[in-house]
Protein backbone atom coordinates (compact mmCIF):
# COMPACT_ATOMS: atom_id res chain seq x y z
CA UNK A 1 0.00 0.00 0.00
CA UNK A 2 1.07 2.92 -0.35
CA UNK A 3 0.73 6.89 0.06
CA UNK A 4 -1.88 7.25 -2.85
CA UNK A 5 -3.65 4.29 -1.49
CA UNK A 6 -3.77 5.78 1.77
CA UNK A 7 -5.23 8.79 0.57
CA UNK A 8 -8.26 6.89 -1.45
CA UNK A 9 -8.79 5.43 2.10
CA UNK A 10 -8.81 8.13 4.00
CA UNK A 11 -11.02 10.32 1.43
CA UNK A 12 -13.62 7.37 1.73
CA UNK A 13 -13.47 7.10 5.39
CA UNK A 14 -14.06 10.38 5.44
CA UNK A 15 -17.16 9.93 2.37
CA UNK A 16 -17.91 6.58 1.21
CA UNK A 17 -20.45 7.88 -0.84
CA UNK A 18 -18.64 9.85 -2.60
CA UNK A 19 -18.49 8.76 -6.43
CA UNK A 20 -15.33 7.59 -8.63
CA UNK A 21 -15.35 10.85 -9.85
CA UNK A 22 -15.46 12.90 -6.98
CA UNK A 23 -12.58 9.98 -5.54
CA UNK A 24 -10.25 10.89 -8.57
CA UNK A 25 -10.74 14.67 -7.58
CA UNK A 26 -10.21 14.58 -3.85
CA UNK A 27 -7.03 12.20 -4.07
CA UNK A 28 -5.48 13.73 -8.15
CA UNK A 29 -5.60 11.03 -9.98
CA UNK A 30 -8.10 10.16 -13.27
CA UNK A 31 -11.23 8.00 -12.58
CA UNK A 32 -9.40 4.44 -14.55
CA UNK A 33 -6.24 4.13 -12.20
CA UNK A 34 -8.49 5.65 -9.20
CA UNK A 35 -11.25 2.73 -9.69
CA UNK A 36 -8.41 0.00 -10.37
CA UNK A 37 -6.60 1.41 -6.85
CA UNK A 38 -9.80 0.81 -5.38
CA UNK A 39 -10.83 -2.30 -7.14
CA UNK A 40 -7.77 -3.63 -6.00
CA UNK A 41 -7.69 -2.63 -2.13
CA UNK A 42 -11.47 -3.99 -1.73
CA UNK A 43 -10.08 -7.24 -3.53
CA UNK A 44 -6.91 -7.55 -1.30
CA UNK A 45 -9.03 -7.09 2.01
CA UNK A 46 -7.35 -3.50 3.27
CA UNK A 47 -11.06 -2.36 2.37
CA UNK A 48 -13.25 -4.50 3.95
CA UNK A 49 -16.89 -2.81 3.38
CA UNK A 50 -18.94 0.05 3.77
CA UNK A 51 -21.84 1.01 5.92
CA UNK A 52 -23.72 4.10 7.28
CA UNK A 53 -23.08 5.75 10.95
CA UNK A 54 -25.87 5.83 12.31
CA UNK A 55 -26.98 8.32 15.78
CA UNK A 56 -26.95 5.40 18.55
CA UNK A 57 -29.49 7.21 20.01
CA UNK A 58 -31.67 8.21 17.11
CA UNK A 59 -32.02 4.51 16.43
CA UNK A 60 -32.98 3.99 20.07
CA UNK A 61 -29.98 3.00 21.90
CA UNK A 62 -28.58 6.05 24.01
CA UNK A 63 -26.43 4.15 26.43
CA UNK A 64 -23.04 3.09 25.28
CA UNK A 65 -21.42 0.87 28.05
CA UNK A 66 -17.77 -0.12 28.63
CA UNK A 67 -17.64 -3.44 29.81
CA UNK A 68 -14.21 -5.22 30.98
CA UNK A 69 -14.11 -8.60 31.38
CA UNK A 70 -11.70 -11.22 32.83
CA UNK A 71 -11.50 -14.87 32.64
CA UNK A 72 -11.23 -16.94 35.40
CA UNK A 73 -9.14 -19.43 33.42
CA UNK A 74 -7.19 -18.71 30.12
CA UNK A 75 -7.44 -22.00 28.87
CA UNK A 76 -8.05 -22.27 25.31
CA UNK A 77 -11.89 -24.06 25.64
CA UNK A 78 -12.84 -20.83 27.96
CA UNK A 79 -11.46 -18.50 25.49
CA UNK A 80 -12.95 -19.98 22.86
CA UNK A 81 -16.20 -20.28 24.84
CA UNK A 82 -15.99 -16.45 25.56
CA UNK A 83 -15.23 -15.32 22.38
CA UNK A 84 -17.62 -17.52 20.71
CA UNK A 85 -20.48 -16.34 22.45
CA UNK A 86 -19.50 -12.94 22.25
CA UNK A 87 -19.80 -13.03 18.69
CA UNK A 88 -23.46 -13.71 18.75
CA UNK A 89 -24.51 -10.93 21.11
CA UNK A 90 -26.03 -8.07 19.37
CA UNK A 91 -25.75 -5.36 21.65
CA UNK A 92 -21.68 -5.74 21.66
CA UNK A 93 -20.64 -3.49 18.68
CA UNK A 94 -17.08 -4.10 19.71
CA UNK A 95 -14.60 -7.08 21.36
CA UNK A 96 -11.11 -5.66 22.07
CA UNK A 97 -8.26 -8.88 23.54
CA UNK A 98 -6.87 -6.60 26.14
CA UNK A 99 -3.30 -7.00 28.44
CA UNK A 100 -3.26 -6.27 32.19
CA UNK A 101 -5.95 -6.23 34.99
CA UNK A 102 -9.06 -7.42 32.40
CA UNK A 103 -8.89 -9.82 29.49
CA UNK A 104 -11.44 -7.49 27.47
CA UNK A 105 -12.96 -4.88 26.86
CA UNK A 106 -16.42 -4.65 25.24
CA UNK A 107 -18.66 -2.24 23.87
CA UNK A 108 -21.95 -2.10 24.33
CA UNK A 109 -25.14 -0.11 23.55
CA UNK A 110 -28.39 -0.67 24.98
CA UNK A 111 -31.62 1.29 25.65
CA UNK A 112 -31.76 1.98 29.35
CA UNK A 113 -30.11 0.74 32.61
CA UNK A 114 -32.64 -2.18 32.89
CA UNK A 115 -31.41 -3.31 29.48
CA UNK A 116 -28.33 -3.18 30.26
CA UNK A 117 -28.99 -5.30 33.70
CA UNK A 118 -30.66 -7.88 31.51
CA UNK A 119 -27.54 -7.97 29.28
CA UNK A 120 -25.48 -9.25 32.14
CA UNK A 121 -27.95 -11.62 33.71
CA UNK A 122 -29.54 -13.43 30.51
CA UNK A 123 -26.19 -12.79 27.49
CA UNK A 124 -23.28 -12.11 30.04
CA UNK A 125 -23.14 -14.78 33.05
CA UNK A 126 -24.57 -17.82 31.13
CA UNK A 127 -21.15 -17.78 29.21
CA UNK A 128 -19.49 -18.82 32.51
CA UNK A 129 -15.86 -18.97 33.19
CA UNK A 130 -15.93 -15.37 34.34
CA UNK A 131 -14.16 -14.09 37.09
CA UNK A 132 -15.24 -10.57 36.86
CA UNK A 133 -16.98 -7.93 35.25
CA UNK A 134 -16.40 -3.93 35.12
CA UNK A 135 -18.87 -1.66 34.00
CA UNK A 136 -17.91 2.24 32.94
CA UNK A 137 -21.03 4.12 31.13
CA UNK A 138 -20.40 6.82 29.39
CA UNK A 139 -22.32 9.76 29.51
CA UNK A 140 -20.94 11.75 26.72
CA UNK A 141 -18.36 11.43 23.81
CA UNK A 142 -15.97 14.33 22.76
CA UNK A 143 -14.35 12.77 19.95
CA UNK A 144 -15.46 10.03 17.43
CA UNK A 145 -13.72 9.54 13.53
CA UNK A 146 -13.35 6.55 11.81
CA UNK A 147 -10.68 8.42 9.39
CA UNK A 148 -7.18 6.93 9.98
CA UNK A 149 -4.25 9.58 10.75
CA UNK A 150 -2.18 10.23 7.34
CA UNK A 151 0.97 7.99 7.31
Amino acid sequence: MDAKDRQIIRALQANGRMTNQDLAEAVNLSPSPCLRRLRNLETSGAITGYGAEVDAKAYGLPVTVFVRVKLERHNEEDVQRFERAVMLIEEVLECHVLTGATDYQLRVVVADLEAYEEFIRLRIHPIGGIASIDTTFAYGTVKKTGVFPAL
